[in-house]
């Protein structure tokens, strides 16, 4: 049996399709993602703009197609910050379903955190035994706080990378009174994770995919080391090494972001904000090991997916 997962983010599309075997395991067999930019130009506007509802589209339509080519018989289709918050977000759910027949749910901030700490646990119950989960996305930022592998706390917040960038439209490089204003509504917006971060003192941060395949990627490149592959789903990233990337990123102009290792194209503006988020969590709590895992939202979606059907 084959099943598709499609993760429709606010920067990106995910689509990730695995064959399941008769003893409920997955083998993935094909992952793709296509930059979208939902939230470009109108993310804090509360709409999807034109260009990149149109984008969307024919992102899914891309899926769509690969889909029918592997013979797919199962779909799940998940819509997360972007959508969720935009007055026209049902309006694209419809036209997928128009164009496609792919039927599009919209989940809600706790719903994402859920699905995140099943594909992170799943991934390495070890690294996240302990530990604070989070993942930052285009439109919101999730953490989860573990403890025994059992899900003790979680919350959604709308501080995605893309949100915050548009909201405070950062210089080329980044000021040191914007990088004040931005740590200060960090401040005020997190002070419920920082209570709970000082009631259950998790030691361990674990990030999961997006902007922290791009830390490893980039420490890669800098060390002589082997960044994200297809053999494993959990890397650990040195704190000394991550603070002096954190210190080069911050100190950037975009154009020298652009030459730099492991960094793709489209993280090349978010990434600032965040370096800025991780760093945040990590000056704010008594976090001594950070580790990077590479599963998050859809492969819990598919371990949620595969428990069901068996």
């Amino acid at each position: 049996m084959r099943i598709a997962i499609i993760d429709l983010g606010t920067n990106t599309f995910n689509l990730l399709i695995a064959e399941i075997n008769e003893k409920g395991l997955f083998k993935k067999i094909h992952s793709d993602r296509i930059p979208v930019k939902l939230g470009e130009g109108s993310i804090n506007q509360g709409y999807i703009s034109e260009i990149p509802f149109k984008r969307g589209l024919d992102a899914i339509k891309i899926y769509h197609q690969k889909i029918i080519e592997l013979n797919v018989i199962r779909v799940k289709a998940l819509a997360t910050s972007a959508i969720r918050s935009s007055s026209n977000g049902n309006l694209f759910a419809e036209q997928i379903k128009s164009l496609t027949g792919i039927e599009i749910e919209i989940i809600d901030g706790e719903r994402e955190a859920e699905l995140i700490f099943t594909g992170a646990t799943y991934a390495d119950a070890e690294r996240t035994e302990n530990a604070l989960i989070m993942d930052i996305g285009g439109g919101s930022t999730e953490f989860i706080i573990v403890k025994e592998n059992n899900l003790i706390w979680k919350k959604s917040y709308p501080l995605g990378a893309a949100r915050l960038l548009q909201q405070f439209q950062p210089e080329d490089p980044i000021s040191n009174s914007t990088l004040t204003k931005i740590n200060d509504y960090l401040s005020h917006s997190l002070t419920d994770l920082i209570d709970q971060l000082t009631i259950h003192q998790p030691k361990t941060l674990v990030g999961t995919s997006g902007a922290f395949d791009s830390f490893v990627d980039m420490l890669a490149a800098l060390h002589g080391e082997t960044g994200i592959h297809e053999n494993s789903v959990t890397y650990e990233i040195n704190l000394d090494h991550f603070n002096s990337l954190h210190e080069k990123i911050i100190r950037s102009t975009q154009a020298q972001r652009k030459e730099m290792k492991g960094l793709i194209p489209m993280r090349v503006d978010m990434i600032v904000i965040s370096f800025l988020l991780a760093k945040f969590i990590l000056t704010n709590s008594q976090i001594n090991h950070f580790f990077c895992c590479t599963y998050s939202l859809k492969e819990g979606a598919l371990v949620e997916s595969i428990k069901n059907c068996t």
